[in-house]
């Protein structure tokens, strides 16, 4: 007997109603420029000397700092930024904030007019570089002549590495969460899934930050068109493809010719340059921890789409079907559930799933085309991790990836992060072959 479709409809505004709770709690203050400082308060005033071709109001790229002598504010002081024919120059403010816009991502000298320093004050390192080929923003601390920098304890690193884990495990939770449920359904390895999450970072990018709409809109509408492309991607892709039984390992292959196509579809709408969607947010320290208000909004979004996520699989009639299907296609089948009916909804649940990661991501971290393609392989880590086909597994993948990608950087260079996350993967795999959280199963 086939699923009332009055059940299908309370099942599913149950959920949407969940992600639209989450999205509605992004409504934080979003600062105007990165690093918390504040240009519209006018800290310094970037002047262009020679080479810039263009307004350097029209500039995305910035680099700041602040000049303190043993924590008090130094004023008045000449900073400048050159690269090649281009010089531009910045004056602190009486805060001793000073902010120089640039036109390109390059490796800038910055130096300081020893001139303009107050009588008998000497700069240690009066020649520093800024490198804005990674972010928008580069930050460079001047250390004046006699001036003690603080220390941080290892202790107080591994606490503030271990709650930005928690803080990327559970990002990468709700994504992840997404590709478990797919494979459950269909058993697809859908490695365009990378491309949701970037979808949903670049329209919440061009509906608040381009178009001005307030971030709670932005967020609810970047979700649902998410969505959307996850309902048009199994109606006009997948599900044409299972009726003419095609194998999963073509499928598979399927699924990364499409993610290429779609992120340089993306590449060509939104160009190649990295969007800073709400400037980082506000500073926010409590003890050794220091985080931002937009990471702790991110936070509690996540656990509460979670949690969502788990009441919609355990309590409603959709959810449980969804897994009876997950547990044996077959079996539903013979017992009345539309299997079909059930893939569709999984695919619009994990599209919305994953967009909304891809906006607390791009909150947090900023945007471009390359954002979901960066950490594909984390999320495949995590769901194989936790045990394929497994929403909890999946979790609890996500968490142990992401505290591990934040810790190893105590040990290891920040390059090789992910890669002590695949060792992690290995060795856990090799002890465990289902996963966390993954049952055994007998072959032949």
């Amino acid at each position: 007997m086939f699923l009332p479709k009055r059940k299908i409809s309370r099942a599913l505004a149950f959920l949407f109603a969940t992600l639209a709770l989450a999205a509605t709690a992004i409504s934080v203050s979003t600062p105007a420029s990165a690093a918390g400082v504040d240009t519209a308060k006018n800290h310094s005033s970037a002047v262009v000397l020679s080479g810039a071709s263009s307004d350097p109001s029209t500039w995305e790229y910035s680099i700041g700092g602040a000049l303190k002598l043993n924590g008090k504010p130094v004023k008045g002081v000449t900073v400048v930024a050159t690269n090649g024919n281009f010089s531009a120059k910045s004056v602190s403010d009486v805060d001793g904030k000073w902010l120089i816009a640039v036109p390109d991502a390059a490796i800038y000298k910055v130096s300081i007019d020893k001139a303009t320093l107050p009588a008998g004050m000497a700069i240690a390192n009066p020649l520093m570089e800024a490198d804005t080929t990674s972010f928008s923003f580069a930050p460079v601390l001047f250390k004046f002549a006699g001036q003690t920098i603080q220390t941080v304890s290892f202790g107080d690193q591994l606490v503030g590495r271990l709650f930005s884990g928690l803080n990327f495990g559970l990002l990468l939770a709700i994504a992840s969460i997404g590709i478990s449920l797919i494979f459950g359904t269909t058993g697809l390895s859908n490695f365009a899934h990378g491309e949701m999450v970037t979808l949903g970072a670049l329209m919440m990018w061009l509906l608040h930050a381009s178009m001005g709409w307030p971030v709670i809109l932005a967020g609810i509408v970047a979700v649902l068109v998410t969505g959307a492309f996850g309902w048009v991607q199994d109606a006009a892709l997948w599900r044409p493809l299972r009726k003419r039984r095609m194998g999963l390992n073509q499928m598979m292959i399927v699924s990364i010719g499409f993610s290429i196509v779609v992120r340089y579809v993306y590449l060509l709408l939104f160009d190649g340059d990295t969007k800073d969607i709400a400037g980082g947010g506000n500073v926010i320290k409590f003890g050794p921890v220091s985080t931002t208000d937009l990471t702790l909004w991110g936070m509690l979004i996540s656990v509460v789409a979670l949690g969502g996520v788990a009441l919609f699989l355990t309590r409603t009639r959709i959810g449980k079907a969804t897994r009876a299907v997950s547990d044996n296609a077959a079996l539903a089948s013979a017992t009345g559930i539309d299997v079909e009916q059930i893939i569709r909804i999984v695919w619009v649940t994990a599209a919305a799933l994953t967009g909304l990661a891809g906006v607390l991501y791009g909150l947090e971290l900023q945007a471009n085309w390359l954002t979901g393609f960066d950490i594909l392989l984390l999320l495949f880590a995590s769901v194989t991790l936790g045990g394929l086909g497994t929403a909890l597994g999946a979790t609890v993948g996500a968490l142990i990836i992401g505290m591990v990608v934040e810790v190893s950087s105590l040990f290891i260079p920040n390059e090789l992060r992910y890669a002590a996350a695949l060792v992690i993967l290995i060795v856990i795999l090799i002890w465990r072959p289902q996963g966390v959280l993954g049952k055994k199963q007998r072959l032949g």
